[in-house]
């Protein structure tokens, strides 16, 4: 489980196999501990699993973990890897991060798949109630958030179909003890990019979707799901149909916002599946 020196911090990573590599990005509260059922079904290739800055194993430097830091951060982890002609999936803010660092580095980017991912800016009246109610209560509580672990718990009690076990709990709650170290899953949770702000983030947004709609020569793929999607309902689906090049759109069943919990045989084989048919292996 290798650790790389990156800027003033380290990056944790997991790796399998050899060839073409297959960077997967995790989101928010997660780490590379999302993906550990999903790799089984990805078929060969080299297999690469971060985790962010500031979450995971992963150093967690004083920093405001604003989208801007992650991406930083992440573009020296690349760059030190010397990680190019990869195929990125992302879940949640990590598709987010896939879609800003392809539309940066198009030449070094062979394909992209993303699901349940902050894709476009979110307009507040596609969102349900709890929803909405979350989000706001995010923005304006702020740091005695931080006091509990409630916001990596409920994601993975509320947000899956079926709560995890006490183990995988543990896992997910074991980088963020104290409330310094829940500091980035707080700043992920006011990012969310609803009714225009961030204004900066969704500057960067609109830059990458608008490379998404015209990067044809890239194949992209879509994973949705039915049930409680938080981010990806058939609204937005919808709107990736339109304005994605090079989309392919495959359902995946029942899930919540942490599909990889819900249905990590369906997620590993349709990228596998997708990744053999555009000749990506």
């Amino acid at each position: 489980m290798p650790e790389t020196a990156v800027l003033d911090s380290t990056i944790h990573h997991t790796e399998t196999g050899s060839g073409p590599a297959v960077v997967l990005l995790h989101g928010n509260p997660a780490s590379s501990h999302m993906w550990r059922n999903v790799l089984p079904h990805l078929g060969p290739g080299r297999l690469i699993t971060p985790d962010l800055i500031g979450m995971g194993r992963s150093g967690k430097p004083d920093i405001p973990y604003l989208f801007a830091d992650h991406a930083r951060y992440l573009d020296a982890w690349f760059d030190v890897l010397e990680l190019d002609d990869v195929v990125l999936v992302g879940h949640d803010w990590g598709g987010a991060l896939a879609c800003d660092w392809a539309a940066r580095h198009p030449e070094r980017v062979r394909g992209l798949a993303v699901f349940e991912a902050i894709i476009k800016p979110i307009d507040p009246d596609t969102l349900t109630p709890a929803a909405r109610a979350r989000a706001e209560m995010v923005r304006t509580r702020g740091e005695d958030l931080l006091e509990s672990d409630e916001l990596i718990r409920m994601a993975y009690t509320r947000a899956v179909r079926t709560p995890v076990p006490d183990d995988v709990l543990a896992e997910y709650l074991a980088p963020f003890p104290t409330p310094q170290t829940r500091r980035p899953v707080l700043a992920w949770a006011q990012q969310m990019p609803i009714g225009g702000e961030p204004a900066g983030l969704i500057t960067r947004i609109e830059a990458f979707d608008a490379w998404l709609a015209t990067s044809a020569d890239v194949p992209k793929l879509l994973l949705t799901f039915e049930g409680s999607p938080t981010v990806q309902g058939p609204e937005t689906a919808a709107w990736c149909a339109e304005n994605i090049a090079g989309l392919e759109i495959v359902p995946c069943g029942e899930a919540g916002h942490h599909a990889a919990e819900d249905r990590p045989g369906e997620i590993g084989a349709a990228i596998a599946a997708w990744a053999e048919r555009k000749g990506l292996r």
